[in-house]
């Protein structure tokens, strides 16, 4: 193995250890949840009452005998749906521990049908053509998102490099105006199912979705300028047609403060001005 082969193995290698903890973290704390839940209701209202909450779950506030799930759990232990193409459906679900940004969810019914999405950034239009037939509930949410206006005013908050090469978007924690200094957290409040990803290759030009483990979707993408040597883990939903070298000129400015897989906030800011789908021609 070359040493440029190396870095970049190591680079895959440290990104995807970091996803994996943000995944422990959440079980974690999710874990914590119940067990809190727990104690407080067999102090208060005794053992019928804690059975129900060891087999069903409960918010941690919620005291009452009457042992209802609480909404919030109800929607922490949701699973998101596939698309169904019987019904032209897909089943977004809450996710209240991430909501940053909370515009609603997207509607169920989704338009397969091909689709273009444009980022206007401050340096120029980015197109991507999007894969609907192979990723319908992705396309449908983004479509959502725009509708909203929920990019619009967000920075790309972080860079790769020749041995990470992704710049990733869609936090809007990370405002254009350099406030809001973020780690990656931010999202739009739900969370939506994997799709297209048997055989999945992270190639110059393709665009998938960044996560925080299986079916975590929400509202961070990442564009690819290199061949990023990752698993098959990230929603492939779309290719970059105009615009790519708009990317590698950030690239070329570098990051500000490097991780230790090389990445980070780059010098050189890309501000999403505004998002627009269209029908493809």
């Amino acid at each position: 193995m070359s040493g440029k082969d190396r870095q970049k193995q190591l680079a895959r290698e440290h990104y995807e250890r970091q996803m994996q903890r943000r995944v422990e973290r959440e079980a974690r704390a999710k874990r914590m949840t119940i067990i809190g839940s727990s104690v407080a209701t067999v102090v208060v209202v005794g053992a019928v009452v804690a059975a129900t909450v060891l087999l069903g779950g409960e918010d941690p506030a919620t005291t009452s005998a009457s042992a209802e799930p609480s909404a919030s759990a109800s929607a922490a232990a949701a699973e998101p749906k596939a698309f169904d193409p019987a019904t032209g459906t897909c089943g977004y679900v809450a996710s209240p521990g991430g909501t940053v940004k909370d515009v609603g969810t997207p509607p169920a019914k989704v338009d397969t049908s091909p689709k273009t999405m444009t980022l206007a950034t401050n340096r120029g239009d980015i197109v991507i053509e999007l894969d609907a037939a192979k990723t319908p509930c992705t396309v449908g949410s983004f479509a959502f998102l725009a509708e909203k206006g929920y990019f619009d005013g967000t920075r790309c908050h972080r860079l790769g490099s020749d041995r990470f090469p992704v710049l990733q978007c869609g936090d809007p924690l990370a405002k254009a105006d350099g406030k809001g200094a973020t780690d990656g957290q931010g999202g739009p409040g739900y969370r939506f199912v994997d799709e297209n990803l048997t055989g999945a290759k992270y190639t110059r030009g393709v665009v998938a979705m960044a996560n925080s483990g299986p079916n975590t979707n929400g509202s961070q993408f990442f564009i690819v300028y290199g061949d990023a040597e990752l698993g098959p883990n990230y929603t492939p939903f779309g290719t970059v047609t105009k615009g790519l070298e708009i990317v590698d000129k950030v690239n070329k400015g570098g990051v500000i403060t490097p991780g230790a897989d090389g990445t980070g906030a780059p010098k050189e800011t890309v501000e999403i001005k505004d998002v627009t789908m269209s029908s493809k021609s």
